[in-house]
């Protein structure tokens, strides 16, 4: 009589739990479970569609320096090899795949974009991350630039201790800088001061950005030979789904299924049965009923607070408490559809209809609570419905579950957003043709509170011999997509390899330089 094949329950549909399914029917003969407790795949990368225009919750680059990452996102979505849409119209040169598909007859098909995202402040535009550039300083004016310049010579002088993340700011970019470009946006993303948040943060998401590179840059410009290698901060271009990153998971669960995996949706996991150090069966909830199931290893993306308060008292006091206490920060998403925005393209850069080239614009204006806007045209013009003659755009909020922002009804916070928006200058009166708000729970963990005590969580969850954590709220790291993805694989490998070893997984995203650094010619 043949062996039973092995099972894996994984917890969510993200990027992480859909990888971790995948690689599992590629790589073993263990049949996984998916388990998504909503109705939408993709997890925080999923794509909402309102009346034909859609919405990248977050925003989402495809780009990754794993290539192990890079060719699976090629397996199920090539390449274009013809020209989309709005660069036909401006004439844009991209180095687009021979024999790639053409977007305009095809869906399942990858765009190359162009990255730009830039800092809104005092109603004018600064290059993210900051630059030394003769508009950055004429737009700060002369008073604040002397200040800057100050500051800077006095950070590098004089290093704090980095403990916090407002000291990881300033040690790399002088603390007037810091005070015009990072303390009330970082402010408005965590809720709480830099001071009190881990300079953990920053170690992992914009580790390597500083003022020093932006420097030598500016002042070795004229003396570089043609050739030169000079470091640039940010990617300038990435890989898209046509219509948006949705798209790519979804396609991703259709292969899962495909290939003998089950994706249930619309249920919940409520308990995870732990006996000693080997997890026995989970307890779901779909459709109002409740069923036991029980698996050979177990794959969580779920947040690790509910991960653990679902092993009821099994976990140590300690570790109950630590999870329970863990900061998280959610996300309100204002979809509005205009006829045309107030801010010009002053900038070199072609688009359709001579609209600002950004995909993200950080909004540093102190008045509003707004932090970031989203142009979806950018993105994808394959994710509005009408990119010739309309403008859809994203107003990020970032809040806390039951506090003000998140209480509000949907037209009430939908006039905050569209008065927000007009009174920095963006819009004007009247420009708003349709609008959605879409709420995203757990959206971002936070690296404050309680999360400085997360490595007991972390270990005691690690000594679970078939326990995998994986993922943004799987590790309460803020992973990028690829690096939630490249958790998943390390997890498979090991439970392929027979191994318990947990250190691949976590290790992850610790030690690497920033995932859209790179270096190219001058």
């Amino acid at each position: 009589m043949a062996n039973k094949k092995q099972t894996a329950i994984i917890i969510g549909a993200g990027p992480a739990g859909l990888t971790a399914a995948y690689e599992l029917l590629k790589h073993t003969d263990i049949v996984p479970l998916v388990i998504e407790e909503s109705g939408a795949i993709g997890g925080i990368s999923q794509t909402v569609e309102h009346n034909g225009n859609r919405m990248d919750i977050g925003g989402h680059r495809f780009f990754s320096k794993s290539e192990e990452v890079n060719a699976l996102w090629r397996e199920l979505m090539p390449l274009q090899g013809a020209p989309a849409w709005d660069d036909a119209i401006i004439g844009a040169q991209k180095d687009l795949a021979q024999g790639g598909p053409d977007p305009e007859r095809e869906d399942k098909v990858m765009l190359l974009r162009r990255r730009v995202s830039r800092i809104y402040y005092l109603q004018k535009f600064f290059d993210y991350p900051i630059s030394l550039k003769w508009d950055t300083l004429r737009n700060m004016g002369f008073v604040r630039t002397v200040k800057a310049g100050f500051g800077y010579v006095w950070s590098c002088l004089f290093k704090k201790e980095e403990d916090s993340l407002k000291n990881f700011y300033i040690n790399r970019f002088g603390a007037p800088l810091y005070e015009m470009f990072f303390e009330d946006y970082t402010e408005k993303v965590w809720g709480r001061n830099p001071a009190y948040i881990s300079a953990d943060w920053g170690a992992q998401r914009v580790k390597g950005l500083s003022l020093s590179k932006a420097l030598w840059a500016f002042l070795s410009k004229p003396f570089r030979k043609e050739g030169d290698a000079v470091e640039t901060s940010l990617i300038e271009q990435y890989v898209y789904p046509k219509k948006g990153p949705g798209q790519l998971w979804e396609t991703l669960a259709d292969r899962i299924e495909e290939m003998g995996g089950r994706i249930l949706m619309n249920c919940r996991v409520d308990e995870v049965a732990v006996d000693g150090n080997t997890v026995t069966g989970v307890t779901v909830t779909a459709g109002g009923r409740k069923a036991k199931l029980s698996a050979d290893h177990y794959f969580s993306s779920m947040p690790i607070k509910d991960l653990v308060a679902g092993m009821g008292d099994t976990p140590p006091l300690e570790v109950r408490n630590i999870a329970d206490n863990l900061p998280y920060r959610d996300f309100i998403t204002v979809g509005l559809l205009v006829d045309r925005l107030a801010i010009k393209n002053e900038t070199n850069l072609k688009t359709v209809g001579g609209i600002v080239p950004d995909c993200w614009i950080y909004i540093q204006e102190r008045g509003v609570k707004l932090g970031r806007l989203q142009i979806f045209n950018n993105w994808s013009p394959y994710m509005v419905k009408d990119p010739e003659h309309t403008v859809w755009i994203g107003l990020e909020y970032f809040c806390n579950e039951g506090d003000e922002m998140w209480e509000m009804e949907d037209e009430e916070f939908i006039r905050l957003a569209t008065a927000e928006l007009t009174s920095i200058g963006i819009i004007k009166d009247g420009a708003v043709l349709d609008s959605v708000r879409v709420k995203m729970k757990k959206a971002y963990p936070a690296y404050f509170g309680a999360y400085k005590k997360f490595d007991t969580v972390k270990n005691w969850l690690s000594d679970i011999d078939n326990l995998w954590c994986i993922g943004r709220n799987g590790q309460h790291r803020y992973n990028n997509m690829d690096h939630s993805m490249l958790t998943a694989m390390e997890a498979v490998r090991a439970v392929a390899n027979g191994e318990t070893d947990k250190t691949a997984v976590w290790n992850v995203n610790t030690e690497q330089d920033y995932h859209e650094q790179k270096t190219k010619e001058a």
